[in-house]
């Protein structure tokens, strides 16, 4: 009762490149009455940013902090068993969480007490794991569909192979650890060992692109081992409409850099399903389509890359991170 007379504040914070965008939103009685958006020219909490949350969160005792997880060593497994997950991933010095009773996600100990170090000024209330935040955004295609996911940030890709809400395989991808030099050089030299025989297997090039595992969606960042589960989103979308290729951004500005990081982009991926294709750990099966939730704003030549070299069908979603945060937080809290 004393609580519904308060607004409730939702602050939800994505990290970039050199940059941090909070996303905000008022609530009255579940209700949003307000929602402000600011990108800081920072990657920790300056004076400006500080003033510009602490200017919403002074208007009520109920606000809530979230971040979208950014950890290098993060990642989810296709499995909640205990005695299994050490099969996929040395978990010691990780907190792991399962997803529905059905697959597991993990984050860095030590990058979650730096986070909560770093922000506390404001507090952080959410950890959100980028695969939950896939697996939600994607949730009526992954419960129904044989396909990969993958979330893309300006740093990152989310990469998930699903068939029919049973995760099989899953990264988490740095797109800026290769330079531009190295993955042409790799894609050169590799290129010409494609071999796309279904008689005979798949056989994707020997692509030597790190990867990072890394990841995950940890509710209370001050009550690690209490998470509920995320809930649905409430509102219904139509999918299929809004799977469109015109929802794909040609950048007009630094269209070189982009065109470089989005060629690092396919190469990670493609690297990540040979992987997938030839480690025994994994139920590996042929992946035909590709479901894009697009966070940074890729180009055309992602979508290209992917459907003449690899032959999938790619269906691209624009996504507003700060605001499917928010989403996830609200589930949390069930707002």
């Amino acid at each position: 009762m004393f609580g519904s007379l308060y607004l409730k504040v939702l602050v939800n914070i994505i990290l970039k490149r050199s940059e941090s965008t909070v996303y905000i939103e008022l609530l009255s009685k579940k209700n949003v009455i307000e929602s402000i958006e600011k990108t800081f020219a920072t990657r920790s909490i300056n004076e400006k940013m500080l003033d510009f949350i602490l200017g919403y969160t002074s208007e009520s005792p109920y606000y809530y902090v979230s971040i979208l997880d950014t950890s290098s060593a993060q990642g989810a497994i296709p499995t909640c068993s205990k005695n299994q997950i050490g099969h996929f991933h040395d978990v010691t010095s990780s907190e792991h969480r399962c997803f529905k009773e059905k697959w597991s996600y993990f984050t860095s100990q030590a990058d979650l007490y730096s986070l909560e170090r770093h922000y506390k000024p404001i507090g952080i209330d959410f950890v959100f794991s980028p695969f939950v935040l896939l697996a939600e955004f994607f949730k009526d295609k992954i419960d129904s569909h044989l396909a990969m996911f993958v979330l893309v940030e300006e740093n990152y890709l989310s990469l998930a192979i699903f068939g029919n809400s049973e995760l099989l395989f899953a990264k988490h991808l740095d797109v800026q650890k290769r330079t531009d030099e190295e993955a042409v050089l790799v894609y050169e030299e590799s290129a010409d060992e494609l071999d796309f025989d279904l008689d005979e297997g798949i056989d994707l090039e020997d692509i030597n692109a790190d990867e990072i595992d890394s990841l995950d969606d940890f509710g209370d960042i001050e009550d690690l081992d209490t998470l509920e589960e995320i809930n649905e989103f409430a509102d219904s979308r139509d999918l299929e409409e809004e799977f469109h290729q015109d929802q794909i951004q040609e950048e007009s500005t630094n269209a070189s850099e982009n065109f470089s990081e989005d060629f690092q982009r396919f190469l990670l991926i493609q690297n990540s399903v040979k992987h997938f294709y030839g480690e025994d750990k994994y139920k590996s099966t042929f992946i035909e389509n590709v479901y894009i939730a697009d966070g940074f704003g890729i180009t055309l030549d992602l979508k290209r890359y992917l459907e003449e070299e690899m032959f999938l069908s790619v269906y691209v979603r624009k996504i507003d991170l700060g605001m499917q945060v928010c989403e996830l937080a609200k589930a949390e809290l069930n707002l």
